[in-house]
């Protein structure tokens, strides 16, 4: 079997003056937290961004276990609407001592290259920092992480970057190789 290097980059913000936020894109552009836990929404969410960038360890989640992960307090779903249609999501899941990872996020391919990446990474990234707020019951945020790899897209790391998010860990690492799953197939672009 044919494998690919993937070099794996983890980032940090260490303080909420750490975030620089980005501009609001022009247009009618929301950000609402979904806030009843849905499995069908995160699947169709994760699928349709990750897609082709190779998302695929969630693929084969049940429906019991998109449940059980999205009932965990703390754990949010942030979605960008442009103009009323889901564009991508950021995915809080909060961990111990006060960190908070933002364990996904991205756009749908149709709505990339169009200033929505900044300002929903931005948005979630003032969530993750104001957990607390919505969840009394954990501990204040400490620090943000999340990670980026060689398989997202080519402006993913320059983003967070801009964001204030400072590098601290790298790993390279053989995986097999295997085709975009796709949300389906024949999904934008072809």
């Amino acid at each position: 079997m044919a494998t690919l290097t993937v070099t794996t980059w983890s980032l940090e913000q260490t303080s909420p003056t750490d975030l620089r936020p980005a501009t609001a894109p022009e247009g009618d552009v929301r950000v609402v937290r979904a806030e009843v836990p849905s499995p069908e929404l995160s699947r169709f969410l994760y699928a349709s961004v990750g897609g082709d960038i190779l998302w695929t360890d969630r693929l084969g989640w049940t429906y019991a276990r998109w449940q059980e992960y999205l009932a965990r307090p703390g754990v949010e779903t942030w979605v960008a609407y442009d103009r009323g249609t889901p564009a991508g999501y950021v995915e809080l899941d909060p961990q111990d001592e006060g960190v908070v990872e933002i364990a996904y996020f991205g756009l749908i391919p149709a709505f990339r290259g169009r200033r929505i990446g900044g300002h929903l990474l931005s948005y979630g990234t003032a969530r993750a920092w104001d957990l607390e707020d919505r969840w009394p019951e954990l501990t204040g945020t400490k620090r943000v992480w999340l990670h980026t790899c060689s398989k997202d897209g080519e402006h993913a790391m320059a983003n967070y970057r801009r964001r204030g998010f400072q590098l601290f860990d790298t790993k390279v690492e053989e995986e097999p190789e295997a085709a975009a799953p796709g949300p389906w197939p024949g999904a934008y672009p072809a």
